[in-house]
């Protein structure tokens, strides 16, 4: 039995992270939270208190991080802010918990010489054209377009510097958009689910031609399960389950699924910058890693994903009216 540290581990992909260890292993978790909007303690409710502790803090709060460390055997760096548009109205935060948060980590595991996976995003490549039949590799330059993804793209580079220059024992993986159950109301997905739920037109960005490369929370979980555990120091893997979906297509889905006219949505003000395409191309991870997703077929992981939330307002629902005001403002 090991003990992991969870950064993170009461948000959307740290709690299914944490769901799925506690279900395929015998490890103990220690999730190190700050429980901003993102962070719900309610994700980990169901699970059992003795294999999984919740500590409210922050990554940066270097002592508490110090006294963490010195009692796990790995730790899995979820936690970030990970809104694309918080960043655009607010970057501060985003440089405060990606950049120095994940500093104050590194030099935790360099001190005490832990196993340290790092959670990192496809966004920090830059967007594919449409037409483009590239996927990004793990030797894709870097190429960010927000404050999110640019300190995520930081933050990849500060694990890459603490393996070279200090022997910190790291990976690093870069996935895909995800979707799946306790994903917060203002993401993609959640938010068109909910919204029909309520009665609300979902709403969609300019013509919803951009392009995501979707995977279910629960594969991400098992890859990054399996690079913990067969993963070589110092190398980034890619997570992907060939996913691609353009957003149109994707809230016609949703809309069709829950026995709505595919067209009963409306067309709002496009993102600032919003990227056009990602794509995902997982080979290094399934040749050398031996990984493979268990949903391939997206509508499938879609339809599992409408019936949690059908079946879970009231995790959702405390939040739901906030993102919908928010949103209105921006006209969106």
């Amino acid at each position: 039995m090991r003990k992991l540290l969870v950064t993170g581990g009461a948000g959307f992909i740290g709690s299914n992270f944490v769901h799925h260890v506690v279900a395929n292993t015998d490890d103990h978790v220690t999730v190190l939270d700050k429980l901003t909007y993102a962070g719900n303690r309610e994700s980990l409710a169901s699970l059992p208190t003795d294999r999984v502790e919740l500590v409210v803090g922050d990554i940066a709060d270097a002592e508490l991080v110090d006294r963490l460390f010195a009692d796990v055997d790995a730790v899995v760096h979820y936690a970030a802010e990970s809104h694309n548009d918080n960043s655009l109205h607010d970057p501060r935060p985003f440089l405060d918990t990606n950049i120095i948060g994940t500093y104050t980590l590194l030099e935790a595991a360099r001190k005490h010489d832990r196993r340290f996976h790092h959670i990192s995003t496809d966004e920090v490549y830059g967007d594919l054209e449409l037409d483009d039949p590239a996927r990004f590799t793990e030797t894709t330059p870097y190429n960010p377009s927000s404050p999110y993804s640019s300190t995520k793209a930081g933050s990849d580079l500060l694990v890459r510097a603490w393996v070279r220059s200090f022997g910190v024992r790291a990976t690093i993986s870069n996935c895909s958009n995800n979707y799946g159950p306790y994903q917060h109301v203002e993401k993609f997905i959640p938010r068109q689910i909910t919204n029909v739920i309520r009665g609300i037109r979902p709403k969609l960005y300019g013509k919803g031609e951009n392009v995501r490369d979707w995977i279910h929370a629960d594969d991400h979980s098992s890859a990054v399960l399996t690079i913990l555990e067969k993963g070589a120091t110092g190398e980034t893997y890619l997570i992907g389950a060939d996913g691609e979906k353009d957003n149109k297509t994707v809230v016609e889905l949703i809309l069709q699924m829950m026995g709505q006219p595919a067209d009963a949505y409306e067309h709002v003000t496009d993102r600032a910058g919003h990227d056009l395409r990602y794509a995902i191309d997982s080979t290094r991870l399934r040749t050398e890693l031996g990984w493979t997703p268990r949903y391939q077929d997206f509508e499938a992981g879609l339809a599992a994903t409408i019936e949690w939330y059908r079946d879970n307002e009231d995790w959702w629902a405390p939040a739901k009216d906030g993102v919908e005001a928010f949103y209105a403002s921006k006209g969106q």
